[in-house]
């Protein structure tokens, strides 16, 4: 069927482009392909400018979520810009401070986990609440999640709670927000990927690589992969999914016992 996910002509403001290797830019580049009318939501002048090639004469606009009221100003910027109305957000957003290295979950800061919580979780909130006026009634709004909060990996740490708050959030969202419109609130939980801000994450690849090998077809995500599932869940055909996060782990998530993995796990030391 042509045109199936029917999002041509439809506005959507992407959070959290930061390089070519990012899920948003990957979002965001796939819905212009889709000939969607994509707004541009960048932390910083800096980051704005490391972006300049990228995003040429795209609708750019500033908005650092780690500080109040900024979402809001974001919103009213874009609607006197004259973009509107807006039929979904992407937010594609997280930030953790891993200067010092991993540490035991115990003795994590607390100006960290605040900090991380703010920009990774509470963000989605007040992105939300700042945009409600500007939505179409039946918009879709989208944040990337991670593809299990069960596992405790070491060197993700404080951002496996953090990362449970926001996939609550979007439940708590989605119920408020049904009160009087049709908007609609998931979460895509990818498995891992090859970005820049995963490489930031201590001992990353030898746990990207261990992932693979869980993975039913021995092949990790694309970004590419997500993205598509993004795009999905923006559009109509997506309709009676609310609430809700989309695992795509590529099976990661069902083969914690796949035989290859167990026999290198037992294979005797020599």
């Amino acid at each position: 069927m042509a045109d199936f996910l029917q999002l041509a002509g439809k506005r959507f403001v992407v959070f959290g482009v930061a390089n070519r290797k990012s899920v948003a830019w990957f979002t965001a580049k796939s819905l212009e392909e889709q000939g969607a009318v994509v707004i541009y939501s960048v932390r910083s002048e800096a980051r704005r400018k490391s972006l300049e090639t990228l995003l040429a004469g795209k609708p750019v606009f500033l908005c650092d979520v780690e500080h109040e009221g900024a979402a809001a100003k974001l919103a009213a910027d874009i609607a006197a810009a004259g973009h509107g109305p807006i039929h979904g957000l992407v937010h594609s957003i997280a930030f953790a401070n891993y200067s010092e290295g991993f540490k035991p979950f115990h003795e994590t800061k607390r100006a960290d986990f605040l900090q991380a919580t703010a920009v990774s979780a509470f963000s989605l909130i007040e992105v939300a609440r700042a945009f409600k006026p500007y939505l179409a009634p039946d918009a879709s709004v989208v944040t990337i999640g991670i593809s299990s909060l069960l596992v405790t990996p070491d060197n993700y740490g404080y951002m496996g709670p953090i990362k449970a708050a926001l996939e609550s959030s979007v439940r708590f969202l989605a119920k408020s927000f049904s009160a009087d419109t049709a908007v609609r609130f998931n979460a895509v939980g990818a498995g891992p990927l090859k970005t820049s801000a995963s490489a930031g994450i201590p001992g990353y690849l030898e746990s990207y690589l261990y992932a693979e090998k869980l993975t039913f077809r021995k092949r990790n995500l694309s970004t590419q992969e997500v993205a598509d599932t993004v795009l999905f869940l923006l559009s109509g055909r997506s309709s009676g999914i609310n609430g809700t996060t989309l695992v795509v782990d590529a099976g990661l998530g069902s083969n914690y016992f796949d035989g290859e993995i167990v026999r290198l796990a037992m294979r005797p030391e020599r």
